[in-house]
């Protein structure tokens, strides 16, 4: 949003995500019923939604304390800062499948990273060695399948996931339970400023300054499922937040993967109700990549419209197209292979020699840019791709 051409409509956004009481249904409740945040708020004053009527609420649509909206203003005026709000159209529609949806969200760093396929990797702030490794070799792996990793900047499973996409050269993507200018827990300040460093974001829907809760991380965990593809959790216990992510994935329509571990192990106790309940057992990351794809083209219109769409200012996100993978000699192969009537993905791999798991990554990706369309069991080329 830009700061000198919106600033009314900024101003309204800031006054009313900092208003207490008023959560995301309340706000997007306001939005709908008076078309923009400016009239939202106008509304909000007259008192026109029973919980801008409470005393506190009440209080500071009335007189709320221009130090802290100047602040927030001063924190956007920062490059590679934003606000994106709901009725804008680089708010990440995937979050409309939370519950509830998020009204905006504060964002540091690259606010198109949003718009990538994302897988997420949840689990345990106290794992095992063992578990901190398997959630770095996954991150790895499918980082390099061309997704984006997304978690929670947590101790533990969070923080190897980071770490590792950040080691393979990829984006990684922290949703944060506190203002998105707080870093918890302090010891990861370095590793937040990796993941910016690293063309990632730091994203939260809390307004900034505020500092970590408990029950901020529900709330940060639906914001999770909801903007990955998937949920992979990687090792957890019976009382673990990452299970309630992974139910909050399977609520939004998200694929929910979970790695086995020893029947000894208190930390795997955890994905193993998860497994029991529905959640794929996964030993490889070519697992996840082969299942998320048509989850993807089911998911994927979005990000589809979203890459495809004529560039129409800063805030639109580059759109990769197959010209940008003419250097890749898999995806050379798979080029040659590719018609423009759909071809079955065995027949895919027998024409490039590709091995399917490889392919199925590969053809997610395109699908997403817009490149390839998948029909009649198949894949072929967009009209006019560049393939």
């Amino acid at each position: 949003m830009d700061i000198v051409a919106n600033r009314t409509r900024l101003e309204a956004w800031l006054v009313l995500l900092r208003a207490p009481g008023l959560g995301p249904a309340t706000l997007r409740e306001l939005l709908a019923a008076a078309g923009d945040a400016p009239r939202a708020l106008a509304a909000a004053r007259r008192g026109t939604h029973e919980r801008t009527r409470e005393a506190d609420c009440r209080a500071w649509l009335r007189a709320p304390d221009p130090a802290l909206i100047e602040a927030d203003f001063a924190w956007l005026a920062q490059p590679g800062h934003a606000l994106l709000a709901c009725d804008e159209a680089d708010f990440p529609t995937l979050l409309d499948d939370a519950a509830p949806p998020p009204a905006a969200l504060f964002v540091a760093g690259a606010a198109e990273a949003l718009w990538q396929p994302q897988l997420a990797i949840v689990g345990s702030r106290n794992a095992s060695q063992a578990g901190q490794a398997n959630a770095a070799a996954f991150a790895r792996a499918l980082a390099a399948s061309g997704f984006a990793i997304t978690s929670g900047l947590a101790e533990g499973i969070d923080g190897a996931a980071h770490a590792a996409t950040l080691d393979a050269g990829a984006t990684t993507i922290a949703v944060l339970g506190t203002g998105a200018d707080v870093v918890y827990p302090a010891r990861h300040d370095d590793l937040a400023a990796c993941i910016l460093a690293g063309g990632g974001a730091l994203v939260s829907e809390f307004p900034l300054g505020t500092p970590p809760h408990p029950t901020h991380f529900p709330r940060r965990n639906r914001i999770i499922a909801s903007l990955a593809l998937g949920t992979l959790v990687v090792e957890a216990g019976l009382r673990s937040g990452s299970l309630l992510t992974a139910r909050q994935a399977a609520e939004a329509g998200r694929e929910v993967f979970a790695i086995p571990g020893s029947i000894h192990n208190p930390l795997a106790r955890g994905c193993h109700q998860l497994i029991r309940s529905g959640a794929k057992l996964v030993e490889t990351a070519e697992e996840i990549v082969a299942e998320l794809a048509p989850l993807a083209r089911r998911l994927g219109a979005s990000l589809r419209e979203r890459l495809q769409a004529p560039a129409g200012g800063a805030a639109d996100p580059p759109r990769r197209t197959m010209a940008a993978h003419a250097d890749d000699p898999d995806y050379a192969r798979l080029y040659a292979a590719l018609d423009h009537e759909p071809l079955g993905i065995d027949v895919l791999a027998g024409r490039s020699g590709l091995p399917v798991a490889a392919l199925s990554s590969m053809l997610l990706m395109l699908e997403l840019e817009g490149e390839v369309v998948a029909e009649r069991g198949g894949y072929a080329r967009r009209a006019g791709s560049g393939a």
